[in-house]
């Protein structure tokens, strides 16, 4: 429903007989104590032909074996886990399974036609964790029929099913795929950049929140993604991670200066010099949203790493501020 698999993986196909020289390729491009996993991605690897996965599976588990890589992790359906499934991944080194739930609302699921329900998705949450692995929960925002309420519960619902790790993806429609139709059609209408950086980072918030972190946000920026030839429509771009962070920054810089009652006055700000960038926004967008939401405007930016949040200072009369004094 949701992705040409072509277009986001820049292969036209697969050949079993290249995936141990792929592997050895990627490898060398690797030090020699890195960390490696082997990962089968693609959205439902253990609904592929059963043969071709065990072997699959086989493959990656003697570079396993060999102590070359420390395990394996798979992405797949919630209506392709079952407890047979389960117990044949059981057998080996496999440590993470990611399942792309992409909404926990039912109405959201049948309109985007996404061939399984909410039930399933959390029944099969609850097998992976129960199984022993550790879950990786996939949503999307800007589905059809999709709201920020209702990202908002599935990022909590995601959470509460035990996922460790989290992705989000901005829905962007690719040519080729029923989306591609209801844009055309117009029953489906995708999000704005700008209304997806704020919805992303809404739902970004709720997995901070929870402690859950989140390992990617929009897809890899290759260079199919930024064809034209590929990409429909959404917001489809190369820094979307960067741009949610910043975003996420802003909320934080707002609520600080609003707490401290600094609205309409000019500040130095003091904080991590590592959030600096992501502060300050892309052209210093953030700055120049605070001062026409706020009055506030502000004169210097201190960069402190001994401290963990924003914090904003009064600039006295005299042009001096008070971390100054």
């Amino acid at each position: 429903m949701f992705c040409n698999q072509r277009s986001i993986s820049g292969h036209g196909s697969f050949r079993e007989e290249t995936v141990a020289e792929e592997i050895e390729a990627a490898l060398r491009t690797l030090s020699p104590d890195a960390n490696a996993e082997i990962a089968f991605f693609g959205g439902s690897f253990t609904g592929i032909d059963r043969a071709l996965m065990l072997r699959l599976l086989e493959t990656a588990e003697r570079y396993v074996r060999e102590g070359r890589v420390s395990g394996i992790r798979l992405s797949t359906r919630p209506d392709y886990v079952t407890p047979e499934i389960l117990e044949i991944l059981s057998r080996y080194s496999v440590r993470m399974v990611e399942l792309g739930l992409q909404s926990m609302d039912e109405s959201v699921l049948l309109a985007s036609k996404r061939g399984h329900t909410a039930k399933q998705a959390a029944e099969a949450c609850r097998a992976v964790v129960n199984a022993g692995f550790s879950l990786v929960g996939q949503m999307m925002i800007g589905l059809p029929q999709a709201t920020l309420e209702s990202e908002l519960r599935t990022a909590e619902e995601i959470c509460e099913l035990g996922a460790s790790v989290a992705r989000i993806y901005p829905t962007v429609v690719f040519y080729e795929t029923p989306l591609c139709e209801m844009v055309r059609d117009g029953s489906y209408k995708p999000l704005s950049l700008e209304e997806a950086v704020m919805r992303t980072a809404a739902v970004l918030d709720v997995f901070s929140a929870r402690g859950v972190p989140c390992i990617r946000i929009g897809l890899c920026a290759t260079e199919a993604l930024l064809s034209a030839d590929a990409v429909m429509a959404g917001p489809n771009h190369p820094a979307l991670g960067e741009l949610v962070l910043g975003e996420q920054a802003y909320g934080r810089l707002l609520c600080a200066v609003r707490d401290a009652k600094l609205c309409g006055k000019p500040i130095v700000l003091e904080i991590p010099a590592r959030e600096i960038s992501r502060t300050v926004g892309q052209h210093r967008r953030n700055l120049v949203r605070l001062e026409q939401e706020t009055g506030t405007t502000v004169k210097k930016i201190i960069g402190n790493d001994h401290i963990e949040k924003v914090l904003p200072r009064l600039w006295q009369p005299n042009g001096k501020s008070l971390n100054e004094q």
